[in-house]
């Protein structure tokens, strides 16, 4: 019986740094029939180059990450589409897996596949204890591996949000389907982040949630269940990993309450300039 076939998308811009480990692990999956599909976004290093090494089925569009997204499935064979970050490595048996349990359920539409952090420094070394605690948390982790029908049922990645939209994308598959998940997991580049480039990068965000709660209202996105108060109290329920490595810990706790207060006033901002 002939496998499936999987298009793995992967969307760039500027990313030579960890693109190559990127693909090479989407080449070395034990699943035997995928296309990769690379989708840049207007690169001025040797991102393309890196890209075409691997595959022939490179694109340039933009302006941002869902766009590039849609556009590849719109270019895509694939039954299943398998959305992939460039700053991200596969285990071996991720596509194997997914496949697997996509075709043992078929109220299946989509897969949530949870991810490790690694990286250089003290700061990669909290982001990777801030992610520890999310697996498993349906409010926080969101889909990346589709069937093809139903990711074009449903609209794809909503283009006008930048921030928010793979939780926006999980939630509209969950109003038609099942979203389940996997063991196997993706590890996550963080690279060498500093404390202020990381807030900056929330600021950029908040400024662009608008769009996000225009179309998934809730009452306050403090006390979301993705929200601030709600990842306080995830943390704060592990006290035993809290302590195990407290500098760790208390860097953790600092950085995303920085986070959070910069992303706040970022979404403030853009909601009275606009």
């Amino acid at each position: 019986m002939k496998q499936p076939l999987v298009s793995v998308i992967v969307t760039t811009r500027n990313n030579t740094t960890t693109l190559d480990a990127c693909l090479a692990s989407i080449a070395g999956q034990s699943y035997g029939n995928c296309e990769l599909i690379v989708v840049d976004n207007n690169s001025t290093d040797n991102t393309k180059v890196i890209a075409q090494d691997y595959t022939e089925l490179v694109y340039n569009k933009g302006p941002e990450r869902s766009a590039q997204r849609n556009y590849a499935v719109g270019t895509a064979r694939g039954d299943y589409v398998f959305i992939v970050d460039s700053d991200m490595e596969l285990q071996p048996g991720v596509v194997a897996a997914c496949v697997a349990k996509m075709q043992a359920d078929p109220q299946l539409g989509a897969l949530i596949i949870p991810e490790e952090s690694f990286g250089q420094g003290f700061w990669a070394r909290c982001k990777r204890l801030e992610r520890s605690f999310y697996i498993g948390n349906d409010a926080i982790e969101a889909a990346r591996f589709f069937s093809r029908q139903l990711y074009e049922q449903v609209g794809g990645y909503d283009e006008t949000m930048t921030g928010g939209e793979d939780w926006d994308l999980t939630r509209r598959v969950r109003q038609c389907s099942s979203v389940g998940r996997v063991s196997e997991y993706i590890q996550h580049n963080e690279g060498h982040p500093r404390f202020m480039r990381t807030v900056r990068k929330m600021y950029y965000y908040g400024r662009h949630a608008g769009a996000y709660f225009a179309k998934n209202p809730t009452q306050s996105a403090v006390t979301d269940k993705s929200g601030p108060l709600a990842r306080y109290k995830l943390f704060l329920s592990h006290p035993t990993k809290l302590l195990r490595n407290p500098l760790t810990a208390a860097g953790m706790l600092l950085l995303k309450t920085s986070e959070f207060a910069a992303g706040g006033f970022g979404y403030l901002t853009g909601k009275y300039q606009s």
